[in-house]
């Protein structure tokens, strides 16, 4: 399995080991600190799924109360395999989110979306999708390469435009955003993860017509023809994300365990001004590996909440010795000042046993305290096979992966204060939930992508599951974080912009994968996001459901 992900994931020869260094920082243990508080779903209405459903199960679920919502039928996030081979396939969930508007004309996509607002009012989403090389390789041909432009003006009329097709844009996999104030679209060479990518940085100019994104540049970061610094072993596009100043980009090398800053103050230019490497936290990775994933920015680019992503060797799972999967808060204020040969510091780290392939990271206030919300792609056991999954079952530990907060008032321990569960996260559900998985051998329950309504005033949390759609949270209280709604379409067809059929884990009849990050519209009371085969979807929350009395309107959601 260990073999499959490096393959698919990562470049397939990620090199010598990584170099010892200097650094490290204090460990905070989650594990260590006590019991660790599980932050059940729930929510307030007058519908329920099923009227036998005990009194303190409800209390976990969303209550569903459109005339139309179609309520999960049998544990919370379960699609069982009868469903999935029932006449027909899987025919969908729904619960406080109606589906508005869906874009059937593109090829399915992978990892990553965002969408943006031009001067005019007209609005758009772009996502990512698999290299014409991953559908080869599935039987299929793709038509329409690279990132799809999709107007969603009239959000019940999703119209294709055209495809971006610059080197970064054939497949930038988890790295693509944008920035409204600055009025740019951005994403990194991530080819196949990384195996077929390269170290292109691709800006694109949105201040006319979201429509027409304008290829701003597109420079070969790292290599020392951007006029920066050039990092061991060359860089190659993964992850991304970008500052919310709008001045530096980060780029998540998870082939190389590197983590590099980029100035795109002047977005014809950019340049790699830092690096730093996981490998200067000299984890016991037991047999396993220790790589980089996902990030997020502070608000005044002073911190990086880095995810340390931990692969764990199958001997690793049951030794609590091994902790190499979290995250850890590096200073930045040498980047965010410019400092020549800007250095990049660990301030501290958050490793934990119960989850694996960190993904990323959001720092966020709730109540005006400051937390991290931190999201694996992984359970406990590593990618999700029926094996894994049991291994992990076996031991007490979560078998699929979650969302999770940790409080970072002192920056130095970060505590973990939640876990944002669903029911068929249970490990006293796994005989239930196995089943609905077997001949699947990645990504096959559980989170992925998640976003806030607002970093600055978080009252809601929307998360992408495999398999269990699109779920929110209500997380103004982090100690009752409840579910409110949720969303899993109905089974599609295989399309070869997809990385849910490219992988090989489609299966007529089955749930999609819906792995991509979502943007909250607060004037339209909307969701926009995007499920692989499925495509972009704009979803409307029902009536009282989002937002709230107190929710504010931002940009700055991831």
């Amino acid at each position: 399995m260990r073999k499959l992900f490096l393959q698919v994931l990562i470049a397939p020869v990620l090199g010598a080991a990584l170099l010892a260094a200097c650094g490290g920082g204090e460990t905070a243990s989650p594990d260590a600190a006590g019991p660790t508080k599980v932050a059940l779903s729930g929510g307030d209405g007058d519908r329920h799924g099923d009227d036998d459903r005990d009194d303190d199960r409800d209390e976990r679920l969303a209550r569903c109360r459109g005339d139309n919502d179609r309520p999960e039928t049998a544990l919370q996030g379960q699609v069982p395999i009868a469903l999935r081979l029932a006449p027909g396939g899987f025919k969908g969930f729904s619960c406080n989110l109606k589906l508005v508007g869906q874009d059937k004309s593109t090829e399915g996509g992978n990892w990553s979306s965002a969408t943006y607002q031009d001067r005019h009012g007209r609005s758009c989403l772009y996502h990512s999708t698999a290299t014409p090389g991953a559908a080869t390789r599935a039987g299929m041909t793709r038509q329409r390469p690279g990132v799809p432009v999709i107007d969603i003006s009239d959000r019940s009329n999703l119209k294709y435009v055209t495809s971006l097709t610059s080197p970064a844009m054939i497949d930038n996999w988890e790295s693509l955003r944008v920035h409204q104030r600055r009025k740019i679209l951005i994403g990194d060479n991530a080819g196949d993860g990384g195996s077929a990518g390269g170290p292109e940085v691709d800006i694109y100019d949105l201040s006319g017509d979201c429509r027409q994104p304008q290829l701003i540049s597109s420079t070969p970061v790292g290599t020392g023809k951007d006029g920066g610094i050039t990092p061991a072993g060359g860089n190659t596009g993964h992850e991304g994300n970008i500052s919310p100043d709008g001045l530096t980009y980060w780029i998540g090398d998870i082939g190389r365990g590197h983590y590099n800053a980029v100035d795109i103050a002047n977005p014809s230019k950019p340049k790699m001004i830092s690096t730093w490497s996981v490998a200067d936290l000299k984890l016991n990775a037991g047999t396993g590996r220790t790589l980089v994933h996902g990030l997020s920015v502070s608000n005044d680019g002073n911190r990086v909440y880095a995810t340390v992503l931990g692969f764990p060797g199958t001997a690793d799972v049951a030794n609590p010795a091994i902790k190499n999967n979290g995250f850890v808060v590096l200073d930045t204020s040498e980047v965010q000042q410019r400092k020549p040969n800007a250095q990049i510091k660990p301030i501290s780290t958050a490793l934990y046993k119960d989850g694996s392939v960190a993904q990323l990271t959001i720092p966020v206030k709730i109540g005006g305290k400051p937390y991290v919300v931190m999201v694996d792609e992984a359970g406990a056991g590593g990618l999700s096979n029926t094996a894994n999954a049991q291994l992990a079952c076996d031991l007490g530990l979560l078998a699929f992966p979650v969302a999770r907060l940790f409080d970072i008032a002192d920056e130095t321990k970060p505590k973990e204060v939640a876990k944002i569960t669903l029911e068929m996260h249970k490990t006293e559900n796994c005989a239930k939930v196995i089943p609905d998985i077997a001949g699947l051998n990645i990504f096959t329950y559980g989170s992925h992508y998640c976003s806030v309504d607002n970093r600055d005033n978080a009252t809601a949390l929307a998360c992408g599951y495999f398999n269990s759609g699109v779920r929110v949270f209500d997380i103004r209280d982090v100690n009752k974080i409840r579910e409110i709604a949720y969303f899993n379409p109905p089974t599609a067809s295989r399309k070869p912009g997809s990385n849910h059929a490219t992988f090989g884990q489609w299966r007529a009849g089955g749930p999609d994968w819906c792995a991509s990050r979502a943007d909250f519209d607060f004037k339209r009371k909307q969701l926009i996001t995007m499920c692989q085969d499925t495509g972009a979807m704009v979803l409307k929350f029902g009536h009282h459901t989002w937002p709230f009395e107190d929710s504010t309107p931002s940009n700055n959601q991831n």
